[in-house]
C-alpha cells in the first residue's frame, strides 16, 4: 500500500528550473512597482508644499533679467558659415616669437652680442605687472605665432 498524503498532486515539490519565466528575476517586492518619481526637468515650484496644497511664496518666483542690447556691435550668435578656426597648442616658441624675437634680431644686427646688454633692454621694455596684465587680458591667446605666418607666406 502507499502512505497516505493530504496535499494534492499541483501543491507538491516543484523544480522551479523547468518553469520558465523570460524578465522576471528578484522577490515580488524587488519588483513591486516604484514609488511614482513626478519628473520636473528642472523646474521649481514658486512655493512650498503643505499637504496636497501649494502655498505661493513671492519671494520664490523667478524673474527674467533682460539686457539692454541697443547700440551692441556685437552679435548674439556665431554663424555656421563662419571659417572654422583651427589652433595649435601655445608653446613657449611661441611665447617668444610674440614678446621678444623682434628685439633679439634688432640687437644683433646692431651688434649687440653681450647677453648682459640683451636681458636689460628686454627687462626694460614691460614691467611685472604691465606682463600680468597683458597675459591676462581677454584674447592675449589667440593670434598666430609669426613663425607660422611666414611658413603659410611662403607656400
Amino acid at each position: 500500500m502507499s502512505e497516505l498524503t493530504t496535499s494534492e498532486v499541483r501543491h507538491g515539490k516543484r523544480n522551479f528550473r523547468k518553469f520558465l519565466m523570460p524578465n522576471v528575476r528578484g522577490t515580488f517586492h524587488d519588483r513591486a512597482r516604484k514609488d511614482r518619481i513626478i519628473e520636473t526637468y528642472g523646474y521649481r515650484e514658486p512655493g512650498i508644499e503643505r499637504g496636497n496644497r501649494l502655498e505661493m511664496v513671492p519671494e520664490m518666483e523667478p524673474e527674467l533679467v533682460v539686457p539692454d542690447l541697443e547700440g551692441f556691435q556685437l552679435k548674439p550668435y556665431v554663424s555656421y558659415r563662419a571659417a572654422e578656426v583651427c589652433q595649435g597648442e601655445f608653446t613657449a616658441r611661441d611665447l617668444f616669437d610674440a614678446q621678444y624675437s623682434e628685439q633679439v634680431a634688432k640687437d644683433f644686427k646692431a651688434g649687440f652680442r653681450d647677453l648682459e646688454h640683451h636681458t636689460r633692454t628686454v627687462s626694460e621694455r614691460l614691467s611685472k605687472e604691465e606682463a600680468l596684465q597683458r597675459a591676462r587680458q581677454t584674447g592675449s591667446d589667440i593670434f598666430q605665432p609669426k613663425w607660422l605666418t611666414k611658413i603659410f607666406q611662403e607656400q
